[in-house]
């Protein structure tokens, strides 16, 4: 992300690039007009000290240079600027871009001490080629001061734009998360829209065809068509207990104020009990998730109970939650899901060729197994003939999801 202080900071370093290589290349031309016995040297020395210069600033524009580096390179610089102003005294106005240099590089202490010792470094050197004077004294400070004051200006500008920076990323994020929460409204406002819309056409429609049915049963009870009548009974009364599990599946109880095991906790309570399995959550509290997972693990749990219940003839089922370290990482979890009941058990090889081969219609474990793999997670189904089901479902957490709870069994 570009910045709008951006340009302001590659402003100031082209100046200062500009202004170095202004001033090396001074030194050059008064060496060459006026030559003396250190011409060559003071060219060849300009020359070095500028490609120096020119290999550091391109490596800065390649990245942030690392630190070490970058105080090898402003030692080599300040040698190579020691050695061009012994042999010409217009070497000390170099002194001004390297203020900038040491500020930056040095930081807020040994920035401007090397600016002191520079300073008197080229004030000295000035006096010895040509005597002191009240120029070659202020002009040095002078310089030096002005560096230090831009130099802590640069300083607050960069501070700005790193705040600046954050407070624009933590917007970004806030905005996201107010519209992944706007997404998981909008989803669970159209559940229960949905919800409503069933139970006030198609079960209220079912509930009526199964007491029409009924009466018509009662008012002829040995007539020819009795048989059929009963059945299609039957039928729409089976048709109107799916239906009204498909609304509580599309209405969560409560996970926003409850959490997920408060959920669990809730159904065990009311709808499970009334049900006739005797259904045991053992559950950490505070585990945080996001709400799609909340809600898909709510549905899971739902789906097993509602298999144990239809197919299982169990009498008492455990649904845990848990926290487990998944790997050598600092932090990482894994999160698993565990439904054990104490029912007649099934094969599961046989139910998946049987609904491979289409000889069944059972959507339970399908629907499971498909909210996992969309969650990224693992499903183990557990069972044989006899000794009941273990439904595992392991998921891969963030560290933030794992909170202390002391774990706590509820009937």
């Amino acid at each position: 992300m570009t910045h709008p202080l951006t340009p302001v900071f590659v402003g100031l370093r082209t100046g200062l690039h500009l202004v170095f290589t202004a001033l090396v290349a001074l030194v050059v031309a008064r060496a060459v007009v006026v030559p003396g016995p250190a011409t060559g040297a003071v060219v060849a020395t300009s020359v070095v000290l500028l490609a120096v210069y020119a290999a550091g600033a391109f490596a800065a524009r390649r990245g942030r240079p690392r630190r070490l580096p970058a105080l090898a390179w402003l030692l080599t610089l300040s040698v190579l600027w020691l050695a061009l102003l012994v042999l010409t005294p217009e070497a000390a106005y170099l002194v001004f871009p390297l203020f900038f240099l040491y500020l930056h590089l040095l930081g807020r202490i040994g920035g401007p001490i090397a600016v002191a010792v520079v300073t008197a470094t080229a004030v000295v050197a000035l006096a010895l080629h040509g005597g002191w004077s009240v120029g070659g004294v202020v002009g040095p400070m002078v310089g030096a001061g002005v560096a230090v004051l831009i130099g802590l200006g640069y300083r607050a500008l960069a501070r700005e734009a790193a705040e600046r920076e954050r407070l624009v990323a933590e917007l970004l994020a806030a905005r996201d998360r107010i519209a992944a929460s706007e997404r998981e409204s909008g989803a669970l406002a159209e559940r229960a829209r949905l919800a409503r819309d069933i139970h006030d056409t198609v079960a209220q429609g079912l509930s009526s065809i199964q007491l029409l049915l009924h009466a018509a049963e009662r008012a002829d009870p040995d007539g020819p068509g009795i048989a059929h009548i009963r059945l299609a009974r039957e039928t729409a009364a089976a048709d109107l207990a799916e239906t009204r599990r498909f609304i509580r599946e599309l209405s969560p109880p409560a996970l926003e104020n409850q959490g997920l095991a408060g959920a669990l906790r809730r159904l065990a309570d009311t709808q499970w009990a009334t049900d006739g399995v005797r259904v045991e959550i053992v559950a950490p509290e505070g585990v945080e998730l996001p709400m799609p997972v909340q809600t898909a693990l709510l549905r899971i749990a739902q789906g097993a109970v509602a298999n144990i219940v239809q197919h299982a003839r169990a009498s008492r089922a455990t649904i845990t939650l848990e926290i487990l370290a998944a790997g050598p990482a600092q932090g990482e979890r894994m999160l698993r899901l565990t439904v054990i009941d104490d029912g007649v058990g099934f094969d599961p090889e046989a139910v998946a060729r049987a609904r491979a081969g289409g000889r069944t219609d059972s959507f339970g474990l399908r629907a499971t197994r498909e909210r996992v793999e969309q969650l990224g997670g693992t499903l183990l189904v557990d069972s044989a003939p006899g000794r009941g089901t273990r439904l595992v479902v392991d998921l891969a957490i963030e560290p933030v999801a794992a909170a202390a709870g002391t774990a706590k069994g509820v009937a």
